[in-house]
C-alpha cells in the first residue's frame, strides 16, 4: 500500500499544476478500495455506495458526472490494477509444466518407471523417463505455443466499454450537436482499462464491465442469471435503496460486473472493479472446481480408459506366460513391463493438445477465432447451422429505400419523423437507424437545434420490437413519435394519416393497409412503421403505457441486397453435408426473397406465433421439414436449436444481436462476429472476423481436418497396440527365450511414438472433409479387432522364418531372433501410419505431409541401422544377414497389401471415417 501511494505522490508532484488538489483527496479512496472481498461479504463501498446519494458518491469517489480525466484513470490504474478477475490470468510455466505431465498415461509411466529402477533395470527406467519427458515437454512446448497464439487471436476480438473521459477528445473541442445536447460523448476503452469512478454508458446488448452503480436509468432490464440463475431480467433504478440488508444483489440500483442489459439505457458509475467486484470474489472462491467436462473431452477419456482396460487385462496374462513358460519371473516381470508401456498411448494428450492448437492457428488464417479448442471437433462435426438473415445472406450494407405514406405514396412527412426518432434514441442503434441518419440533409430543413428539444425516450425492447421518443417542438407540445416491426406498431394505432385528414383503423383500413405492406415486402424491402402522438406538455416522464391511441403516419422501407458470396457458400455447405436453416425475426415475404435471390430453396416457412402454439412433438418434425423461421423472439430462436438438438444433429448457431444470445448458449457450438453486441461475442465459442457463411464454410473444413487428425493417431495405436500384444502372447507361449527384451521392447515404443508427433501436420483426404465427424469412441474397439490381428500374421510369419530360415531356434541365438522381429515390428508398425492414414493407396493415391514423411523415414532408418550400429551390443543386437533384408520387403509389402484390402472390406462393411 505504501509503495502505492509513493507512486501517486510522485504523479502528484509531476501532474499537480494541471490537475490540483483532487489526487489528495484520491488518497482517501484508494484506501478504502484496496482490500478485496472475501467470501459471501458484498466488496468494500458497494453497499455504500448503493445506499448514498450520488454526488455524494461521485465525490467519495472523486470523480464527476462528465468522467475522469486520463490522468487520473491511469493514476487509480497504478494503484487498483487492471479490470481483469485473478483466475483470469495465465498459469506460471512451472504450473502449466505441471499440469501438461499430470495425466493418467504419465502417471503410469512414472509408476512404471519406478518399478522398472526397483528391479535395477537401467536401461528400462532411461528409456520410460525418456517416454514421459518427451510426452511431456513436447505438450508443454505446443500449449505454450498455442496460449501465445491465443493471445494474439484475443486481441482481434475486443470488448470495449463506453465511458466518459474528460480530456483531449472532450475538451476544446467542437461537439456534434446531438452530442452535446444529450450531455454526452462515450470514448470505448478496454475492459481491462476500467478504473472506479470512471462513468460508463449503458445500453441493450452491453456486459456489464465492472460493479456500478446507477446514476441515470430509462427502462434499465439487466440480465443477472449468471450470477443469481433468475431466468427473467431484473429492472434497475438510479434512486438510493437503502433497503436490502448485506446482500449486493437485493439493491435495485447497483449492476455486476458479469451481467448484461437487456434492454433500456443508463449511465454509471464504477464502483469495483477485477477481483474486488462481486463477481471476483464469487471467482476467488469457485476458481479451484475443475470446469465442466465436455463431450469432446467425454470422447477422449472413453478412449483412453479403453486402451488402458486393455493393457491392465492382457499384461498379467503376458507375465503368467512368460513366468510358466521361461520359468524366469524377474525377467517376465520386466518384461510385462515392457509390454505395458508400450500399451499406454502416452502421446495422446500431446497429439490432442498439438492438432487442437494447430487447427485454432490455421482457423485464425481464414478469419475464424477459437475461444474454446475443444469447439473444433463441434465445428467439424456440426451437421446443421441456423443463421439469421440480415448481414449473413445479405450484405449488411441497409439503405434507405422508399419513405411512404400508409398507402404506399412518396412522404417526406414521415422520413422526418423517422429521423427525429434515430437521431434522438440514446439506446441500441442498428443499422436501420443509421440508414436514416444518413439524410443528414434534414438536420438543417428541420431545424433540429432550435425547433426540437428531446423530453424523453421508451427504449426497445425485444418483446414490444418498438421504440418511441418524446420531443417538444418549439416548446408549445410533446409529440411522441414511434418506430418499429409493422404488427407492433399497428397494434397500438387507432387512427391513420390519409392525407391532411385523420381517419379511424377500421378493419377494412387495416386490411388495406397490410396490402400496402406485404406488396413492399414482396419486393425484398424491410419495412418499418411510423407513428406519433401528440401529447401536451405537462410531464417530462414517458413509459410504455403511453405508447397507445398512436396516428400511423406511413412507412420507412429498407433494401439490404444479398451477398454475391451467399450462394455459392450456401452450395458449398450443402456439398459438405452441413444443412442450413434460417432464423430470423424479420418478416416472412422478406425472408423467402432474399432465399430465392441466393438460391435457397424454401421447403417451408414456420412463423414466430405458429411455433408458439405447438407442441415438442409437433416442432420435432417441423424442424426437420422447414427451413425458414422468421419473425421469432428469442425465445423462439432457443427453442428451435434445443429441438434441433434432441433430434440427434449438432448444431451450430450464427448470430451477432442480443436476441441470439439464448440460442448461441444453447447451440453445440456458438459462432458470432467481432461486431457483435458484447453478450453474444461472450456466449459464442467462435467469433468471426468476417460476417460471411463462405468463411464459416472454410472453418468448417478445417475443423473436420482438425478431427481426422486426432482420429488417425488413435486408430494407429489402437490398432498397433492390440497387434503387438497378440504376438507377444503367440510368441511367449511357443518360444523358450523372451521374443524381445524389456530393453529393446521399450526402444522400439520410443521411436514408434516419434514417428507419430508429426501427425497433427499432416493433410487429410478430400473425401473425409465432405461429411460431418462425431466422435464415436464405441467404433474403435472394432477397428481394433479387425485391423490389429493381421500384423500378428505377419509378426508370425518373421518368427517362423528367424526359427527355420535364420537359425534363430534356442536360447543362444535368440539376439538374433530379437533383432529380426525389433526389426520387422518397428518398420511394420511405421508402415501402418501411412496404411491407416488413409482409405486410398498410400504414398500413390494419397502421400503424407513432409514433416510425417520425414519422421517416418527417420524412425524406420534408425530401426534398421541400430543393429548394425556401435550401439547394437547396449542394445543387445546383433547385425542381421543380408538375406533378412529380401524377406523383410516381402512381409513388410505383402502386409501392406493385406492391408489395404482389409481397408475396402471394413470400409464397405462399417464406412471409413
Amino acid at each position: 500500500m505504501q509503495q502505492a501511494l509513493t507512486l501517486s505522490e510522485r504523479l502528484i508532484a509531476v501532474l499537480g499544476a494541471r490537475l490540483g488538489l483532487r489526487f489528495f483527496r484520491r488518497r482517501d479512496m484508494l484506501e478504502t478500495l484496496d482490500a478485496p472481498a472475501h467470501g459471501h461479504e458484498a466488496p468494500p463501498g458497494l453497499l455504500e455506495a448503493a445506499r448514498g446519494a450520488g454526488p455524494d458518491l461521485l465525490a467519495r469517489l472523486c470523480t464527476t458526472r462528465d468522467g475522469l480525466s486520463d490522468d487520473e484513470a491511469a493514476t487509480v490504474r497504478a494503484h487498483v490494477g487492471p479490470n481483469e478477475v485473478e483466475h483470469e490470468k495465465p498459469l506460471p510455466w512451472w504450473r502449466h509444466l505441471i499440469n501438461c505431465y499430470r495425466n493418467p498415461f504419465n502417471l503410469l509411466l512414472t509408476a512404471l518407471a519406478a518399478v522398472s529402477y526397483a528391479t535395477d533395470d537401467t536401461e528400462g527406467t532411461i528409456i520410460i523417463a525418456s517416454m514421459v519427458i518427451i510426452s511431456t515437454v513436447l505438450r508443454f512446448v505446443q500449449e505454450a505455443r498455442s496460449n501465445k497464439a491465443a493471445e494474439k487471436l484475443k486481441a482481434m476480438v475486443s470488448t470495449t466499454a463506453s465511458v466518459l473521459r474528460r480530456g483531449p477528445l472532450t475538451q476544446g473541442v467542437a461537439e456534434p450537436e446531438n452530442v452535446r445536447r444529450l450531455g454526452r460523448m462515450g470514448r470505448e476503452i478496454a475492459l481491462a482499462d476500467l478504473v472506479p469512478g470512471d462513468i460508463v454508458l449503458l445500453a441493450a446488448g452491453d456486459m456489464i464491465p465492472a460493479d456500478v452503480r446507477i446514476l441515470t436509468a430509462k427502462d434499465l432490464f439487466v440480465s443477472q442469471s449468471a450470477l443469481t440463475g433468475e431466468a427473467l431480467p431484473v429492472e434497475k433504478f438510479a434512486h438510493p435503496c437503502e433497503s436490502g440488508g448485506s446482500n449486493p444483489l437485493a439493491y435495485d440500483n447497483l449492476a455486476f460486473m458479469g451481467t448484461n442489459v437487456v434492454s433500456g439505457s443508463a449511465t454509471a458509475v464504477v464502483v469495483a472493479t477485477g477481483g474486488r467486484t462481486f463477481f471476483g470474489s464469487l471467482a476467488q472462491r469457485v476458481s479451484a472446481q475443475q470446469p465442466s467436462v465436455t463431450s469432446f473431452q467425454q470422447g477422449v477419456n472413453r478412449v483412453s480408459w479403453v486402451l488402458i482396460r486393455f493393457m491392465l487385462v492382457m499384461t498379467p496374462i503376458v507375465l503368467l506366460i512368460n513366468g510358466f513358460t521361461k520359468h524366469d519371473w524377474l525377467e517376465a516381470s520386466l518384461f510385462a513391463l515392457s509390454v505395458a508401456v508400450g500399451l499406454t498411448p502416452e502421446m495422446l494428450p500431446m497429439i490432442v493438445t498439438a492438432t487442437l492448437a494447430k487447427g485454432a492457428v490455421v482457423l485464425s488464417r481464414k478469419k475464424v477465432i477459437v475461444k474454446r479448442l475443444d469447439a473444433i471437433q463441434n465445428f467439424g462435426a456440426m451437421d446443421v447451422l441456423c443463421t439469421d438473415k440480415t448481414g449473413t445472406l445479405t450484405q449488411d450494407k441497409i439503405c434507405l429505400e422508399r419513405h411512404t405514406d400508409v398507402w404506399g405514396n412518396f412522404s417526406e412527412d414521415v422520413l422526418e419523423y423517422a429521423y427525429l426518432n434515430s437521431f434522438y434514441q440514446t439506446g441500441l442503434k442498428n443499422l436501420l437507424d443509421v440508414a436514416v441518419l444518413d439524410h443528414a440533409e434534414l438536420h438543417q430543413r428541420l431545424d433540429v437545434v432550435n425547433r426540437y428539444r428531446k423530453i424523453d425516450e421508451i427504449p426497445f425492447d425485444f418483446q414490444r420490437r418498438r421504440m418511441s421518443v418524446v420531443v417538444s417542438e418549439n416548446g408549445d407540445h410533446h409529440e411522441l413519435i414511434c418506430k418499429g416491426a409493422v404488427e407492433e406498431v399497428m397494434a397500438v394505432c387507432n387512427r391513420v394519416q390519409h392525407g391532411a385528414n385523420v381517419e379511424p383503423l377500421t378493419p377494412d383500413v387495416l386490411a388495406q393497409l397490410r396490402r400496402v405492406t406485404a406488396h413492399l415486402n414482396a419486393e425484398g424491402l424491410r419495412v418499418v412503421a411510423v407513428a406519433t402522438r401528440h401529447l401536451p406538455p405537462v410531464r417530462e416522464r414517458y413509459s410504455i403505457a403511453d405508447e397507445s391511441e398512436l396516428i400511423l403516419v406511413g412507412y420507412i422501407a429498407f433494401l439490404d441486397p444479398p451477398k454475391e458470396s451467399t450462394a455459392p457458400a450456401l452450395k458449398a455447405l450443402a456439398s459438405a453435408g452441413v444443412d442450413v436453416k434460417v432464423l430470423t425475426g424479420d418478416n416472412d415475404l422478406v425472408t423467402a426473397k432474399v432465399c430465392r435471390e441466393v438460391g435457397l430453396p424454401v421447403t417451408a416457412c414456420v412463423l414466430g406465433d405458429d411455433i408458439e402454439a405447438m407442441s415438442d412433438t409437433e416442432l420435432a418434425g417441423i424442424v426437420e421439414r422447414a427451413n425458414v423461421f422468421a419473425k421469432l423472439t428469442p425465445a423462439h430462436k432457443e427453442r428451435l436449436v434445443r429441438m434441433l438438438r434432441a433430434n440427434g444433429h449438432v448444431v451450430g448457431f450464427m448470430g451477432d444481436g442480443i436476441n441470439d444470445a439464448p440460442a448461441l448458449r444453447a447451440a453445440d457450438i456458438g459462432i458470432s462476429v467481432d461486431t457483435a453486441v458484447d453478450i453474444a461475442k461472450e456466449a459464442a465459442d467462435l467469433i468471426l472476423l468476417e460476417k460471411s457463411l463462405m468463411v464459416l464454410e472454410q472453418g468448417v473444413v478445417e475443423g473436420r481436418r482438425t478431427f481426422a487428425n486426432m482420429l488417425k493417431y488413435i486408430k494407429m495405436t489402437a490398432s498397433s497396440n492390440f497387434g503387438n500384444v497378440f504376438s507377444v502372447l503367440i510368441a511367449s507361449a511357443f518360444l523358450p527365450f523372451l521374443p524381445m527384451l524389456p530393453l529393446q521392447l521399450l526402444t522400439q515404443n520410443l521411436l514408434y511414438d516419434l514417428s507419430q508427433t508429426t501427425i497433427p501436420f499432416d493433410h487429410v483426404d478430400a473425401e473425409q472433409l465432405t461429411k460431418p465427424q462425431q466422435w464415436n469412441p464405441s467404433d474403435l474397439s472394432r477397428f481394433m479387432v479387425f485391423f490389429g490381428p493381421i500384423s500378428s500374421i505377419f509378426d508370425v510369419l518373421t518368427f517362423v522364418a528367424m526359427w527355420h530360415l535364420f537359425g534363430a531356434n534356442s536360447a543362444e541365438h535368440q539376439t538374433l531372433f530379437q533383432s529380426g522381429w525389433f526389426v520387422e515390428g518397428l518398420l511394420s508398425q511405421t508402415l501402418i501410419v501411412h496404411l491407416i492414414r488413409t482409405r486410398r493407396l498410400p504414398f500413390i493415391q494419397s502421400r503424407a505431409a513432409w514433416p510425417l514423411l520425414l519422421m517416418t523415414g527417420a524412425v524406420m532408418l534408425i530401426g534398421i541401422m541400430l543393429p548394425m550400429s556401435p550401439f547394437a551390443e547396449t542394445f543387445k543386437m546383433q547385425a542381421l544377414p543380408l538375406a533378412y533384408f529380401p524377406m523383410l520387403a516381402a512381409i513388410l509389402l505383402a502386409y501392406a497389401v493385406l492391408t489395404q484390402w482389409m481397408k475396402g472390406v471394413f470400409a464397405r462393411r462399417f464406412g471409413w471415417q
